[in-house]
Parts: C-alpha cells; structure tokens; sequence
C-alpha cells in the first residue's frame, strides 16, 4: 500500500500546482476569451467594414465619363447615372445597363458633367425577360 499512498501525495502536489481548486483559473480563461473576441474584431471585421465603406464611397461618386471595370471583369466607360443603375459603353455604340453595385473599380476618373438620367426602356413585343427581371 505505500505506492498508492506516494502515488496520492505526487497527485495532489500536482493538483495544486496547477492551480488548486481554480479559484483564479476561471478568471484567466475569460480574460483569454475577452482578448481572443477583441483580436478578431480587429484583425477580420473592422477591416471588412473600411472595405466596404470605400467600395460605397467609390460607386456613390461614379460619374459620366469615368472608366470602370465591373465585377465580371467587363471594361466600359459611364454614359450616364441615376440612383441604382449606370449606363456603360462597352464598345463604340453599345451600350449596357449595369446596376452601381455591380462596378469593381473605377480605372480613371472622366470629365465629370452634371449627372443626366438614364433613359426608360421598354420590352419589345414578344420580349418575356423583362417581364421576369421585374419578378412578374
């Protein structure tokens, strides 16, 4: 029996080396916990959030004129603006309609002229995707 009884003490000068009962373990550990939640604000979403704000500042001043790249890559440049789309020209005489969120980056700044409406279109006869963009 004396081996059990050695094995009992080296378990409890262990025991208490590491802390005791861990009355100030529980402080540690949320301390560790507090800091690791602060690093990673820091570290992965207040970067995220400036990110984001410039992309908003960027698509907000867009203006006629401006060479843009879009998100899928496609160059043109601004023919004009209103508040949710842009119109790009693509290529000499074609021009596309491009939602401000879909614009990655503005590549040079253009002339900027007063910001003009962008002009209404209408489905052709026989046309249905227009009918279901809008969800109809």
């Amino acid at each position: 029996m004396p081996s059990h009884r050695a094995n009992w003490k080296a378990s409890t000068v262990l025991f208490a080396a590491e802390g005791g009962s861990g009355g100030g373990g529980g402080f540690s550990t949320l301390l560790l916990l507090g800091l690791m939640i602060v690093g990673f604000y820091f570290l992965l979403l207040r970067p995220q959030q400036k990110r984001r704000r410039e992309m908003q500042a960027m698509q907000e001043s867009m203006g006629p004129g401006d060479e843009v790249i879009t998100l899928g890559g496609l160059y043109g440049t601004i023919e004009a603006t209103d508040d949710r789309d842009v119109l790009l020209e693509i290529a000499p005489g074609v021009t596309v309609r491009y939602s401000r969120a879909g614009i990655g980056n503005v590549v040079n700044k253009g002339q900027s002229e007063p910001v003009e409406a962008l002009p209404e279109v209408e489905p052709e006869e026989g046309d249905t995707s227009a009918g279901r963009a809008a969800g109809n």
